[in-house]
């Protein structure tokens, strides 16, 4: 059991530089999937294993998720995130000087595993607000997730074709360790009394699993990011097919389009501060299932493409900021765990949307895969509707 110490006043700096700690390490894993061709020309990689460049950091971030994140229930934060910050630093300092593909493995798994800073983060941010500011806190800091993710491509894109894909990396670890000193000047430190060992805060995310609202909430996020994932592991295959025949740097300024729909749901948190959370994730699911809609026309129209991309982004960032809302302030005495919990649904979700839609789009085209990502979002409805009780029931907030 831990007591959270003393609030303190969570300034507009201080949410900005949580939100770009988080926009720079969630960047860490996803600038190698618009340059896995070039690092594979470079180190003489075939095209069959370049998959591993972009799997080893995911696999990383999945462990750390388990291992290093509930360590935000034990450990002072602020210097926990600077010792992430510093060590994926040192993951992206391997990968830039790397001269074969092991060694860039290495670098990137290291990246991986420490970006799970990203949860530490949030859980921190979540702790650091006054209750009634929660929502908003955490809608502004996982806004940098989004802003990683999307913008990763179009930076990694442009930096690759100035300097070549060394200089992204070390451009991002030159980026960890300025955060780094930031993060040690200006957040304030996590003074808490333990009384957990490491292993019982690991033995928690068992428990977590046998409560409803946690249970429930990760499976909403499950079907979500295997929504998000099929748009966008599988979009680019239609965009560059007839009658589009689009290249890569075009592609990708449909990210752009999704950023702006997910900045846009930043309000989210005010309406799950205001008492909403639960309005605002039956509305962004309902719109997350109808972006389908227009996002499915991708092989005539693409302007029906760009709203589908805004509203579906949207809609993802609603239900997310929503979630973890809920989740931190039923679970207030071990935010860490919890938030890292439900990320491992998150990311699960992910990797099925991410690996399926192109499997359904060689077999039924677009129209498939739109279908695909319609059914992952009224899966997540259905969740939605049948956990809405647990919300309402009171939850088991210890460490077991």
């Amino acid at each position: 059991m831990l007591l959270i110490g003393v609030s303190v006043s969570l300034t507009f700096g201080r949410r900005l530089l949580l939100a770009t700690i988080c926009a720079v390490a969630v960047a860490t894993i996803y600038v190698a999937q618009p340059v896995a061709a070039q690092i594979g020309r470079d180190l003489g990689v075939p095209e069959a294993g370049l998959g591993l460049i972009v799997a080893v950091g995911q696999a990383g971030y999945l462990i750390g998720l388990v291992f290093l994140v509930p360590l935000g229930d034990l450990l002072d934060r602020r210097m926990l995130i600077a010792g992430h910050l510093l060590v994926a630093a040192a993951g992206m300092v391997v990968a830039a000087a790397a001269s074969r593909l092991g060694l860039l493995l290495v670098g990137l798994a290291v990246a991986g595993l420490f970006a799970v800073v990203v949860q530490t983060t949030v859980a921190f941010a979540a702790d650091l607000a006054a209750p009634t500011d929660r929502g908003r806190t955490i809608g502004v800091v996982t806004s940098g997730v989004i802003i990683g993710i999307l913008g990763a491509r179009v930076v990694a894109g442009s930096l690759a074709a100035l300097w070549g894909w060394r200089s992204i990396y070390a451009a991002l670890a030159a980026l960890l360790v300025v955060l780094t000193l930031f993060v040690v000047k200006l957040l304030p430190a996590d003074r808490r009394r333990v009384h957990a060992t490491y292993g019982e805060v690991l033995a928690s995310l068992g428990h977590l699993l046998r409560e409803r609202l946690f249970l429930s909430r990760g499976l909403i996020a499950f079907f979500l990011f295997a929504s998000f994932g099929t748009l966008w592991s599988g979009l680019a295959l239609p965009l560059a097919a007839e009658p589009w025949h689009l290249g890569t740097a075009q592609i990708g300024l449909f990210g752009i389009a999704g950023l702006a729909g997910a900045l846009g749901a930043a309000r989210a948190g005010r309406w799950a501060d205001a008492g909403r959370a639960e309005r605002v994730t039956r509305g962004a699911l309902l719109l997350l299932a109808a972006s389908w809609l227009a996002t499915g026309q991708a092989t005539w129209s693409l302007w029906m493409v760009v709203v589908g991309v805004i509203v579906l982004d949207f809609a993802v960032q609603a239900v997310h900021v929503s979630n973890q809302h809920l989740l931190t302030a039923a679970y207030a005495r071990r935010t860490s765990s919890v938030v890292g919990g439900y990320m491992l649904f998150y990311s699960l979700g992910s990797a099925l949307g991410a690996t399926v839609t192109t499997t359904v789009y060689s077999i039924a085209g677009w129209t498939g895969s739109a279908i695909l990502g319609a059914a992952f979002a009224l899966c997540a409805l259905l969740m939605w509707a049948g956990g809405r009780r647990a919300v309402a029931q009171p939850t088991t907030d210890v460490l077991t």
